[in-house]
């Protein structure tokens, strides 16, 4: 019978070798950095709550259950003693703020571009615990991969394990990689030893990411209301996106990197070695008429394995439409929003709607 060994008594040496290993693995799976940490959540778990009792999590009513599963790792997943953090860079195009500037083109959040990043991240973790098990086959190790998909503080413990530093625009900062990563953990019952990494925070007076926002959903540095930010109403948000945020949103209509793309760490970040990343269906540059024209088989296909697909047809439509609504005065947008209107959710066609309103003031005002 296979003897069960307790992992606190296992000897220090191993362990610092397998922290070692674990970080060597990581690299070779694709991670930028791996980091061991220990997390007290005290303090991140005071300021979810304090930004809860202000609602700022909108209708995102997950974030508020699971009690204490999310700032307690091992109500999460029992005998956890560690957390493994990991960062993948996904920026793969520099063609951001050209884009955003083409009121005819349609903006998407650079992390959405290609594969969804779950699928891609979840699977490179589960390689990395397999080797960790495998490594240790005496012992009964309790661990589980996550990636954005459970209760699990990603950025208060990326920022413990010492990644980077949570920003003014609440994102994780890294001094020499930007925000333009992917975050993912592994808990574990593991008494590895921690790294004693940490970046101070080095936003010192920078309000650029504050000033930049189109919506001003930052009501102090450190703090988002996730009710403005356009992240939240074209991607979270399952019903009407409010009409007076409607204009603020430009050609943005999955997501919004305006934050991101004004910091001054984001300035030469690397780019991914992820192929999977890699833009597709010319996403990083397509017109917002063409992306409307999209049936819903195409929108199926061609967001096949992407985080798009999440939000489904209708909602597309519903963003898109409000795109539509800010470009230029055009008798082929004008068109193609009328032809459309009839055959859509009551949802999608309130937008539509609103968007012919604006397509038709804008071409009564190049007509005077």
């Amino acid at each position: 019978m296979l003897e069960i060994v307790d992992p606190n008594n296992f000897e220090e040496e191993k362990l610092q070798a397998l922290a070692n290993n674990i970080k060597d693995w990581g690299e070779s799976l694709g991670f930028q950095q791996v980091a061991i940490v220990k997390p007290n959540l005290d303090e991140a778990s005071q300021r979810l709550r304090l930004w809860l009792d202000k609602s700022y999590q909108g209708s995102m009513s997950w974030m508020s259950e699971h009690g204490d599963k999310r700032y307690k790792i091992d109500k999460l997943l029992p005998r956890t003693l560690r957390v493994i953090s990991v960062r993948m860079d996904y920026l793969a195009d520099e063609n951001m703020v050209a884009v955003l500037k083409d009121n005819n083109k349609a903006y998407i959040s650079r992390y959405a571009l290609g594969r969804d990043y779950h699928k891609l991240i979840r699977k490179r973790l589960a390689e990395l615990s397999k080797k960790i098990e495998q490594s240790l086959p005496e012992l009964n190790l309790s661990q589980r991969p996550f990636v954005d998909s459970a209760p699990v503080m990603e950025k208060p413990l990326a920022e413990q394990a010492g990644l980077g530093w949570i920003g003014k625009n609440s994102l994780l900062i890294n001094n020499k990689a930007g925000s333009w990563f992917f975050l993912g953990e592994v808990y574990t019952s593991l008494p590895l030893p921690v790294d004693n990494l940490e970046q101070p925070n080095r936003c010192g007076n920078c309000r650029a990411c504050l000033k930049i926002c189109p919506t001003d959903a930052f009501p102090e540095p450190y703090v988002l209301d996730a009710r403005k930010c356009i992240s939240y109403q074209t991607i979270e948000n399952k019903e009407s996106i409010p009409e007076y945020l409607r204009p603020l949103m430009g050609n943005r209509v999955f997501g919004c990197d305006d934050c991101q793309i004004i910091c001054p760490w984001n300035r030469g970040a690397p780019k991914t070695h992820e192929i999977d990343f890699s833009p597709r269906h010319n996403l990083d540059n397509s017109e917002l008429l063409t992306l409307f024209k999209w049936n819903e088989t195409e929108f199926l296909s061609n967001t096949e394995g992407s985080p798009i697909r999440r939000i489904g047809y209708q909602r597309w439509l519903r963003n898109l439409a409000v795109g539509l609504g800010n470009a230029e005065g055009s008798e082929d947008i004008l068109r193609e929003l009328e032809a459309t209107a009839p055959n859509v959710s009551p949802l999608a066609k309130e937008h539509i709607d609103w968007a012919i309103d604006q397509q038709r003031q804008k071409l009564v005002s190049i007509a005077e």
